[in-house]
């Protein structure tokens, strides 16, 4: 009777054991953000189309690739982005330039009846989170002119200092990142739109 109940208990303590074993941490989901602000010059009236967004195949994952050494990194499986990092940026891009240029007509996606007088190509060379420290930004872009095909193009480099040690500091410092970026991409067209008038 006494080893029957002791079996019982060893069965039940096992159970729990390996269900305790068996669950894991919910993941946490986060997303770039449009955080640029306006800087008083005149509004650029145009329209203007953020993508295609190229990234490096080491970050192009929906979990965050964290820096822990020169040559090592670290894929965290619980903390994810929200979408594709290709359609975070320009996404986040495309609402920066809203403010940026004064304009609500900037789209990150292919619209029906719409058609743009700049198109914006990012190639993002590098995305780096180091938890705790900072994210930076490398990124090649152009600003291609519809009509007439005349092209800008420049270099963002960004790094900006990580504000706490979670992810969603991380996630925050990369979208001040962006908002750099932006703000090139923003004089890339004003100067460009200053040119035919």
């Amino acid at each position: 009777m006494i080893a029957r109940r002791i079996t019982q208990l060893l069965s039940i303590a096992l159970i729990a054991a390996v269900a305790a074993g068996c669950s894991t941490a919910p993941s946490r989901f986060y997303s770039l953000a449009s955080t640029a602000t306006a800087d008083g010059t005149p509004a650029t009236p145009a329209r203007v189309a953020v993508g295609p967004v190229a990234i490096p195949a080491s970050v192009d994952q929906p979990e965050f690739v964290v820096q822990i050494a020169a040559n090592r990194v670290e894929v965290n499986e619980f903390n994810r982005w929200v979408s594709p990092l290709s359609d975070g940026i320009a996404r986040a891009v495309a609402g920066d330039l809203v403010v940026l240029l004064g304009t609500p007509e900037v789209a990150s996606a292919e619209l029906a009846n719409f058609t743009p007088d700049y198109t914006v190509t990012i190639d993002v060379q590098r995305f780096e989170s180091v938890q705790g420290e900072a994210a930076t930004l490398e990124a090649v872009w152009t600003v291609r002119k519809t009509a007439g095909g005349e092209i800008r193009s420049g270099r963002t480099v960004a790094r900006e200092a990580v504000q706490g040690q979670g992810f969603d500091a991380l996630a925050a410092a990369h979208s001040q990142a962006l908002a750099k970026m932006s703000g090139d991409i923003a004089a890339a067209i004003r100067a460009e739109a200053e040119k035919k008038s």
